[in-house]
């Protein structure tokens, strides 16, 4: 698959989520299979440019190429000015949210809320498109609500606009992230247009991946909460798609040394204070399911210091290996 001049290693994207996608993730992920890995979404705002927290979203030192930074807004000159700065910064590749429903950013008109006004999308797509001179590339949902699934429309209205690749979720803004995606919109959507669509919703399997690419006819899946815990996904839907087989899951040890070599990078991205927290979901994620998984996230997310946190997790890894030996 292609995007612009890049030529991506697959056709498996992990979707950008604040709060989860942030360097550490992504490296991990493309690592373990994922073609491409945006950042997570950051504001057009230009008073946030110069925080700490904005810097670091966008922080992409020493990634694999393309490098993509997701930016959020509402005002075309100021998207347009946004993924200016992040282009001069490093960034290869620019795409744009337009899916995101949470209410802090579809009360200010931005994410998903813009489905409501395609004449606004038409203006920030066309300024930034023309703002810089890298491949840029777009977010959305089927629509604002089931009664109002533009999806086709704004799709071929990114599509005019110079959008080179679009990826879909499979829920209107109004449906959250409840009920079940649906793709017989994607597909409809895929009709309409002659750019890559990508489709997102649900893919939590290697299975449900291909009957996705089938059922749609889209170009390629973006996988984003069935990643939290489980950076091995990419690897096994990489090898069905090709095989036609399943790989085994990863041993307890693999997944024991993942999120410690994990671990490690988040505390040297965030420093120890930062770190020892954003890791604690992280923790819960890889240990969901296993034996006294709830005792132990319990016990590791009382801790404060890297020492204490580490200690907690080599401890029950150690007595994860143990069971598995002793079955």
């Amino acid at each position: 698959m292609r995007i612009g001049q890049y030529q991506l290693r697959n056709n498996l994207f992990l979707a950008p989520m604040a709060g989860v996608t942030d360097r550490p993730f992504r490296t991990l992920c493309r690592r373990l299979g994922a073609g491409m890995a945006a950042s997570e979404m950051v504001s057009s705002n230009s008073l946030l440019w110069g925080s700490e927290k904005t810097l670091r979203r966008a922080d992409h030192a020493g990634e694999d190429e393309p490098r993509t930074v997701q930016i959020v807004g509402s005002d075309p000159t100021m998207m347009a000015q946004a993924a200016r700065v992040n282009v001069e910064r490093g960034a290869q590749i620019i795409d744009i949210n337009m899916g995101c429903p949470a209410k802090k950013i579809c009360n200010v008109y931005a994410g998903s809320a813009l489905l409501q006004n395609e004449q606004l999308v038409s203006e920030i797509l066309g300024a930034v498109v023309k703002a810089v001179d890298v491949p840029v590339t777009l977010k959305i949902r089927t629509g604002w609500d089931r009664a109002h699934k533009n999806g086709a429309r704004v799709a071929r209205v990114a599509e005019d606009c110079g959008i080179q690749a679009l990826a879909v979720h499979g829920r209107t803004r109004s449906d959250l992230f409840q009920g079940e995606a649906e793709y017989d919109t994607i597909a409809a959507i895929k009709q309409a247009v002659k750019i890559p669509i990508v489709a997102n919703g649900d893919i939590a399997s290697p299975e449900k991946a291909a009957w996705v690419l089938k059922h749609t006819g889209a170009d390629g899946v973006m996988i984003g909460r069935a990643a939290q815990g489980n950076p091995w996904i990419f690897r096994e839907i990489s090898h069905f798609l090709v095989t036609g087989t399943k790989l085994a899951p990863p041993l307890v040890d693999e997944v024991r040394d993942t999120l410690l070599a994990h671990l490690g990078n988040l505390y040297a991205f965030y420093g120890e204070h930062t770190g020892v927290r954003v890791a604690r979901k992280h923790i819960s994620w890889y240990s969901k399911g296993l034996v006294g998984g709830a005792l132990f996230r319990n016990s590791v997310n009382r801790v404060e210091t890297v020492a204490e946190q580490l200690t907690l997790t080599r401890e029950f890894f150690a007595a994860q290996v143990e069971l598995r030996m002793a079955a």
